[in-house]
């Protein structure tokens, strides 16, 4: 359904303030991943591979899996110059701890999953002292909140069901829990997809004095979520 609706438009990736959110989100997923742990990097829930061509830049394998093949066939045709990409249809929990990643990457899809379970299988997924570097909405912000808690608000903004927001302080804690180290939650973006062509430069160079400013930071509209698995562990 998504692919015949226009997945980029439901998301808002598609407007001219929604391409730059994405360029500047995925250097910030980016941000976490260096050296080592830039080998073999899975994404989890690529959809249409606009996310997956950004990230293709900047690691030098990348294994990106979604669970649509509708999604899957248009991301092979966003991506057929991108020689260090391998695309799987697969829902995330299927995937088998065989050969575990240096990395583990996405955008707004962790608050789709049962967390619990999710981080477990990220950690699973790992290679001791690999890392996830993710960006997913922020509970805090005043219109995620609103769009994430009141039903036909949920709903005609397309969202599903069971999709939920994070609280900075929650994720932490459920990470925590869940055996990672070295955690981090920055929370960020304060331009919205619709904000006018005219208007971007302004807007985006007063979000980015507004995450520098405490408490006013903690309404941004996203998280940036990092952590590491410990070293030496292989479960």
């Amino acid at each position: 359904m998504l692919a015949r609706s226009g997945a980029e438009s439901i998301w808002g990736w598609d407007t001219p303030a929604g391409k730059v959110r994405a360029v500047r989100r995925a250097g910030m997923i980016l941000s976490n991943i260096s050296g080592e742990n830039s080998r073999h990097v899975l994404e989890i829930g690529c959809g249409t591979g606009d996310f997956t061509r950004l990230f293709a830049s900047g690691v030098e394998k990348l294994t990106a899996v979604d669970i649509s093949p509708e999604l899957l066939e248009i991301a092979r045709k966003n991506l057929m110059d991108a020689q260090n990409v391998k695309l799987l249809c697969s829902s995330f929990e299927d995937l088998p701890d065989a050969h575990p990643y240096d990395a583990i990457i996405g955008s707004s899809v962790l608050h789709h999953l049962e967390i619990g379970l999710a981080l477990g299988h990220l950690r699973r997924l790992l290679k001791p002292g690999g890392v996830i570097s993710f960006a997913e909405p922020n509970m805090l912000n005043p219109q995620i909140m609103v769009q994430k808690n009141i039903p036909w608000i949920k709903k005609r903004m397309g969202d599903s069901p069971d999709e939920t927001a994070f609280f900075r302080w929650q994720i932490k804690r459920r990470l925590f829990d869940a055996g990672f180290t070295d955690i981090h939650v920055t929370p960020f973006d304060w331009l919205h997809p619709l904000v006018p062509p005219q208007m971007i430069k302004l807007i985006s160079a007063t979000g980015e004095i507004l995450e520098r400013i405490p408490l006013i930071k903690e309404l941004s509209g996203s998280l940036v979520i990092f952590a590491r698995k410990a070293e030496g562990i292989n479960g």
